[in-house]
């Protein structure tokens, strides 16, 4: 004969509370002690009780899921959609992001539920998706500055919080890094190098983080006497880096230092100085932007700057928690800032 499964009855008895206090606990209502919480969530542990999530969603009217989606512009084609997808999976930089958000909803038993708004229609699907409650709120990655998604969640009143600074102002939370600063610790760090003639691999130009960063670097050489600073601009992917490090290479043949806008570009970036005969860093210094795994696995090893990803979005899941449980209403803003790491590269 089988044995019953837990029950809040035989949690509340275990507990030493009543079941409405069970209840409340497991229904994630705010207004229980922390003590008694912590006692509940014991006896949950010691009678293996598992709380049933539909009948749970039709009491909390939550569907205990969040979509995270990663948003491009304009209308990509049927043919250009995999390899927008193909991109956003090879870049260590998504993982992060996924990592940081999954390790705060996991403690609390919410789930992700990935999705793409590459497109009109499949930015509709995602409106379509929140407004049925099948998702509490959005997480959203832009991938581009003309992302219309921002403002159609905004202006459907959907709990939304973005990881970066919208280019236009919508009325949504969001956490992004001090990339500016990020673009100044680059160029200072390569002055102290000693290096008289730096150059860019800036990222796409119409990303508002690779404006940021490029102009955070120009500024701080503009001020220590480099009017001009040569840049090719990248993809944020190796082979571009590649490309664009080579076309720098070919056109000022003398640089000496190079800044670019992220790590897979600097990897390129690597390749490429080796490739002209060059060594890195006693000829060419180079350092990235973001601190990914590539920068360990890079040879030699990439100097960086520091972009805390998992933090960040640890921090977005949170606030959309926060919205979502009506604990915060209006929209807010978390600046990060970046750190120098300094490995073999520069």
């Amino acid at each position: 004969m089988s044995r019953q499964a837990p029950t809040l009855e035989d949690v509340a008895r275990e507990a030493g509370v009543s079941r409405a206090t069970v209840s409340r606990v497991v229904n994630g209502i705010r207004n229980v002690d922390p003590e008694i919480q912590e006692v509940v969530r014991r006896a949950i542990e010691r009678t293996g009780y598992a709380p049933n999530r539909a009948a749970r969603s039709l009491v909390t009217r939550r569907a205990e899921t969040v979509a995270l989606v990663v948003s491009g512009a304009g209308d990509i084609t049927e043919a250009g959609q995999d390899t927008f997808a193909t991109r956003v999976f090879a870049d260590p930089f998504f993982g992060r992001v996924v990592g940081g958000i999954v390790g705060f909803l996991r403690p609390r038993s919410l789930h992700p539920v990935l999705m793409f708004a590459e497109s009109a229609e499949a930015r509709e699907e995602v409106l379509t998706y929140l407004r049925q409650g099948r998702a509490d709120g959005a997480l959203v990655v832009s991938t581009h500055s003309d992302d219309p998604l921002p403002a159609l969640l905004a202006d459907a009143r959907l709990p939304a919080v973005l990881f970066a600074r919208p280019s236009r102002p919508v009325p949504l939370s969001y956490v992004d890094l001090a990339h500016r600063d990020g673009g100044r610790l680059a160029a200072e760090h390569l002055l102290a190098r000693g290096c008289r003639r730096p150059a860019t691999v800036c990222g796409p130009l119409d990303v508002t983080a690779s404006q940021e960063r490029l102009a955070g670097f120009r500024d701080t050489l503009a001020r220590h006497g480099h009017p001009h600073v040569p840049v090719a601009e990248g993809e944020f992917t190796l082979d571009s880096g590649l490309a664009a490090m080579s076309d720098l290479l070919a056109r000022q043949p003398g640089l000496d230092g190079v800044f670019a806008a992220n790590d897979l570009m600097a990897q390129g970036a690597c390749q490429a100085v080796q490739q002209h005969g060059l060594r890195v860093p006693e000829d060419v210094a180079v350092v990235g932007f973001d601190d990914s795994s590539i920068a360990v696995t890079c040879h030699p090893r990439l100097t960086t700057i520091r972009q805390p990803v998992e933090e960040m979005a640890a921090e977005m899941a949170r606030l959309l928690d926060e919205h979502i449980h009506g604990v915060r209403t209006e929209a807010t803003s978390v600046v990060f800032d970046p750190e120098l790491v300094v490995r073999e590269s520069a």
